[in-house]
């Protein structure tokens, strides 16, 4: 019969050796998943990690990003793509046919305590008048323009340059939609044909094509760099 002392070390050497193989499994597990999940994930994948990192900076206090509600108005004339948007910003599925919304849509995204309302009020003439009461409890405008009806722009313009008038300060994303048409206009097209040359200089102010289709999300007119903007925005206030 081995001494009790010898029995003493063999017992918290193989405990040793357990608990070094075990680290090296986890370790070995961990690597492998890493791979798989790494050469399996799409852009869409690589797109939210993005986000949990940019929304994972240490605030200027030093602390985490703290808990925060904002809300983002999301208006454009009826028939803009403003509904198609809201869904493909919270939901990459594909879907056939997105009905046009005829009082008030929302959507919320969360991410790393960040609450997120996108509150989008329709755009047919009867709602127009409702706009700038909305201004006051957003963070962002997001205003969606139709790029490929050319006939409705100065109407466009005008209610932009109305909703504007009311908060000089409010920061402002244009989005130039539909650029899957053929006949959409180009940013800079848009640019001149919306004025925004003449915006408050001290105003914070994006113009960006998207294309509110399933098939434009892997596209350089994603409506996911949209979704990616406003994030930044809203861990800047």
């Amino acid at each position: 019969m081995a001494p009790p002392g010898a029995l003493k070390h063999l017992s918290l050497a193989l405990g040793a050796a357990v608990a070094a193989l075990g680290s090296l499994l986890f370790i070995a597990l961990k690597l492998y998943f890493r791979d798989v999940n790494d050469s399996s994930v799409g852009w869409r994948g690589r797109w939210e990690r993005q986000l949990a990192l940019e929304l994972g900076r240490k605030a200027p206090n030093g602390d985490k990003a703290r808990s925060c509600e904002y809300q983002v108005l999301v208006l454009g004339l009826d028939g803009a793509g403003k509904s198609s948007i809201l869904h493909y910003v919270s939901n990459t599925e594909a879907k056939k046919c997105i009905s046009p919304t005829e009082g008030f849509n929302s959507v919320q995204l969360q991410y790393n305590g960040f609450q997120v309302d996108l509150l989008e009020v329709g755009g047919s003439q009867n709602l127009r008048s409702y706009w700038n009461q909305f201004l006051s409890k957003a963070h962002i405008l997001v205003f969606v323009v139709d790029a490929a009806d050319g006939p409705r722009l100065p109407a466009a313009r005008q209610e932009l340059h109305c909703l504007l008038a009311e908060d000089a300060q409010l920061p402002l994303i244009v989005l130039a939609n539909k650029q899957d048409k053929k006949d959409a206009l180009s940013v800079a097209e848009l640019h001149r044909e919306l004025a925004l040359h003449a915006l408050n200089s001290q105003r914070e102010f994006f113009l960006l094509p998207t294309s509110a289709t399933y098939a434009g999300l892997g596209t350089a007119n994603s409506v996911l760099h949209l979704k990616n903007l406003l994030i930044k925005l809203l861990a800047q206030i």
